[in-house]
């Protein structure tokens, strides 16, 4: 770019020597004498020399060639495009503006530095100034595009061919062929990604939705929100079937239905730091929530273990994980806090390999994918990790990487995770400690709130998340090319995603206060109509706020969560009778009274 810089400043300065030929020129006709155009060549010459243009042009070379130092010195690659180093370390690209917005002010004040004279002369120059400057502004913006284009197309593959084809597997299936298969076939379609739209939403909490589940039958939809209650949809007809007070204080971060307890068990956790249990009746009533355990700060995620009924892992920002077995008299029993090295790490996500039950994995305050193996936890051997995973390029970053949300693939051989002011990592799971990232998917933009992240198809065939724009991205996982981009929510930030478990749908919530359902009847394919400026907007933004990141987030993520609290209904006597009611706790034991800070039991009331 400062070459380019000096040839514009070289053709200038040319522009600017051929004047006193053509005032010459121009006298000598004016005079009609050959002899007084001789005579008064010489004159007008140096009278022209007198405007000093040289000065000016060894002045603009002179800033140019300062220019060009700086621009090999600051810029990565010598054209002053955002770029990888080999290690994989980002230049921020906002302080890369800063240093060129210094340099162009630098060129200009020794341009005027440099050439003297009044108004008129000068005013020349300073067209040619502005010229230059439009011309750099242009080409800045150009190398701009470029390297959008280039970050965006680096790391993918090309796209594989369709694996289903919609009048082959209708023929097979009307004579019986593969028609068991049929099914997930459909719902790992990327034709019928590509036409997922909006269908309907429902509509009944008064605060933001931060979390959804299916029960294992995909008949039953929980949601769970800041407005303290949770809901139970017959999502089919749009219709709550029943809604009751979670006996939470604080918002409502995830509410689950447990495997194989005929939808009569919900589990949820909260802000509270408190994980409750929810028993449901037959005839579509919440008897009562009781608290099982209690963490000393948030609790963000449950873990399921997908055959088990009675138990499950939660974890909180205190870095402690609790394995909850409602069979025992006290069913929390502390597996493990997370360190590293002497620190403790808060936790964000936890999640149970589906294929490896006694394998579970977390994440949080830090870049690192921790594996543990139930079995064999020992604290005092590597803080009892199995194993770790990180991108490399992040393991020396000095910026503050969390990982908000990770999932196993269907099959527990794959490992997906959200990084917040980053992109989203797949990890082969059964790779040895330490082993980089195999696929990056980029576009979205993780920062203002704990984003979530999911696998989409029966096979994990697509990845789908949320972001900051109020969009919501779907890419192939394979290419890592996204092939959906739809508009979610309209308050600005998708944070849950929850594919359904055996039809082609998507359910989705975030800053709004309702839950969108998807489907796949649009008439023709997506055009990702806008995703390209949007994809660019969040980039910059993401490296606006890499410049001034620092601790940013926590700050930020907690004015998010007060801001969105609405206001709560006043307690029942019932619950404040119940406070007194801590004998037949059913938390941790090394959690005391003024940590529980809440009921045990809460009796419901019909809705």
């Amino acid at each position: 770019m400062a070459e380019a810089g000096d040839r514009s400043t070289a053709l200038n300065g040319g522009s600017e020597e051929k004047e006193p030929g053509e005032d010459q020129h121009e006298e000598g006709d004016a005079s009609g004498s050959k002899e007084a155009q001789a005579r008064d060549a010489p004159k007008e010459t140096a009278e022209a020399s007198g405007d000093k243009p040289t000065p000016d042009v060894a002045g603009e070379t002179g800033a140019n060639r300062e220019g060009e130092e700086d621009e090999d010195t600051d810029s990565m690659d010598g054209s002053g495009r955002y770029s990888l180093t080999e290690d994989g370390e980002r230049e921020s690209e906002g302080g890369r503006r800063e240093r060129a917005k210094e340099r162009d002010a630098g060129r200009r004040a020794a341009r005027k530095r440099l050439v003297p004279g009044d108004d008129i002369n000068n005013s020349p120059s300073s067209d040619d100034d502005d010229d230059d400057d439009n011309d750099e502004e242009e080409e800045e913006q150009k190398d701009d595009e470029e390297a959008m284009e280039a970050w965006l197309g680096a790391e993918l593959c090309d796209m594989r061919g369709p694996v289903w084809r919609a009048v082959t597997s209708l023929r097979s299936r009307e004579i019986g062929r593969d028609s068991h298969q049929f099914v997930r076939r459909v719902c790992g379609a990327r034709g019928l990604v590509q036409r997922l739209e909006l269908q309907g939403r429902l509509e009944r909490h008064t605060g933001c939705v931060n979390t959804l589940h299916f029960n294992p039958s995909g008949t039953r939809l929980a949601s769970g929100s800041d407005d303290l209650r949770v809901v139970i949809w017959d999502w089919a007809v749009r219709r709550a079937e029943l809604e009751f007070d979670s006996g939470h204080k604080s918002n409502v971060f995830q509410a689950k239905f447990l495997p194989h307890s005929g939808d009569s068990t919900l589990a949820m956790c909260a802000r509270d730091g408190q994980i409750r249990v929810a028993e449901l009746s037959a005839t579509q009533r919440c008897k009562n929530t009781k608290r099982v355990a209690q963490h000393k700060a948030a609790a963000h995620k449950l873990a399921l273990e997908p055959d088990s009924p009675c138990y499950f892992l939660s974890a909180g920002e205190d870095a402690v994980v609790y394995g909850i077995d409602l069979r025992l008299e006290r069913p929390a029993n502390k597996l493990v806090v997370v360190k590293e090295g002497d620190k403790k790490v808060g936790l964000y996500t936890i999640f149970v390999n589906p294929a490896k039950t006694h394998h579970f994995a977390v994440g949080g305050r830090d870049q690192y994918v921790r594996i543990y193996d139930q079995r064999k936890i020992n604290e005092n051997d590597n803080n009892g990790v199995l194993k770790k995973f990180c991108p490399s390029h992040l393991i020396s970053s000095e910026s503050k990487t969390n990982i908000t949300c990770l999932v196993y693939s269907h099959d527990g051989t794959e490992l997906l995770a959200s990084y917040n002011d980053e992109d989203i990592y797949l990890f082969d799971s059964n790779h040895s400690d330490g082993a980089d990232y195999i696929r990056r998917y980029k576009g979205h933009r993780n920062n203002a709130t704990v984003k979530g992240v999911n696998f989409y198809g029966p096979c994990s065939e697509f990845v789908v998340s949320g972001s900051d724009c109020g969009h919501i991205y779907l890419w192939d996982k394979y290419s890592a090319r996204i092939v959906q981009f739809m508009e979610g929510d309209r308050g600005g930030v998708v944070n849950c995603l929850e594919p359904h478990p055996h039809l082609p749908g998507i359910a989705t919530s975030g800053l709004d206060h309702d839950i969108k359902l998807w489907a796949p009847t649009a008439e023709t394919p997506t055009g990702l109509k806008g995703l390209k400026e949007v994809m660019k907007k969040n980039k910059r933004e993401r490296d606006e706020d890499s410049v001034r990141h620092g601790d940013q987030y926590d700050t930020q993520l907690l004015w998010f969560l007060m801001r969105h609290m609405r206001n709560r209904r006043p307690p029942r006597a019932r619950r404040e009778g119940a406070d007194a009611d801590t004998d037949e706790s059913w938390s941790s034991p090394d959690s005391s009274d003024e940590e529980e800070g809440g009921p045990d039991h809460v009796q419901c009331m019909s809705s």
